[in-house]
């Protein structure tokens, strides 16, 4: 979708914004950004600090608000945990490297990575009032859920159901299968999940972790590996007695992952 195709979805839409962000230049930046290539949205205040920001959030009831996690006075959870009024859709946006960002993905949470990029940004305007719209879970869940992964090494996965979110520790996680476009998450203790999300989105976030795709259908959470059986590809019986082809192609890398996850001689 191109740069036309983003402003005809956004026609005839007002979204009241409010800018958390302390760097003079990053909120210059946004400003134009936003006026340049979104403009119906209106920017009705601009906040550097912690008091400040929960001060006009709550004085001005937003929709969506583009907050900044590192503030000189705290931090963005601040802000949120700190506002009455919270009817409002949140965009961080952040200088965090790659391996913080994943902990944004697996909670469900739109972010903005630092430098902005326009083409992001009208991504992240035009998918706010869907999302506003549809939420099955309590947004203080998801904070929480990115709060825990920043914290403690990403340890926890919220994941999309027909039915809303489910938030999982990737400990519990066997394997994902792809069913289509959906995928279906195996856990511990033979509980299953049919996640409307396809299989390269986790393949995409967790494959650096102790995820490593074997098949086209399969993604298997190593720690639950009980045998590998030689072959062309080979075969994996998992600790939940499924047994899982390893395809040709990804044989050398499965491999390759297995060993430098378990000891072996």
């Amino acid at each position: 979708m191109n740069v036309d195709d983003y402003r005809s979805v956004l026609v005839n839409e007002s979204i009241k914004t409010i800018i958390v962000e302390d760097e003079e230049r990053s909120q210059a930046t946004l400003i134009r950004l936003l006026k340049d290539h979104c403009p119906t949205v209106k920017v009705i205040g601009v906040a550097a600090n912690v008091a400040d920001a929960i001060r006009i959030i709550d004085e001005q009831k937003p929709e969506m608000v583009f907050l900044d996690i590192a503030l000189p006075d705290g931090d963005g959870f601040n802000v949120l945990e700190g506002v009455d009024y919270d009817d409002f859709e949140v965009v961080f946006v952040t200088a965090y490297d790659k391996y913080a960002i994943r902990a944004f993905e697996f909670s469900a949470l739109h972010y903005l990575l630092k430098p902005i990029n326009h083409i992001e940004l009208q991504i992240a305007v035009k998918r706010f009032k869907s999302r506003h719209e549809s939420e099955d879970i309590n947004f203080s869940d998801k904070i929480q859920t990115l709060r825990d992964n920043i914290n403690n090494d990403h340890q926890k996965l919220l994941l999309p159901t027909l039915q809303g979110y489910e938030i999982i520790s990737l400990d519990d996680i066997i394997r994902f299968e792809a069913s289509h476009n959906y995928t279906e998450c195996f856990l511990v203790n033979n509980q299953k999940l049919l996640v409307s999300k396809p299989l390269i989105n986790f393949e995409n976030i967790l494959t650096d972790l102790q995820f490593v795709r074997v098949h086209n259908k399969h993604l298997i959470n190593l720690k639950y590996v009980k045998k590998y059986i030689k072959g062309q590809g080979g075969t994996l019986k998992m600790t939940d007695d499924s047994e899982i082809n390893v395809s040709k192609s990804r044989k050398n890398e499965f491999l390759e992952k297995l060993t430098s996850y378990a000891r072996h001689i």
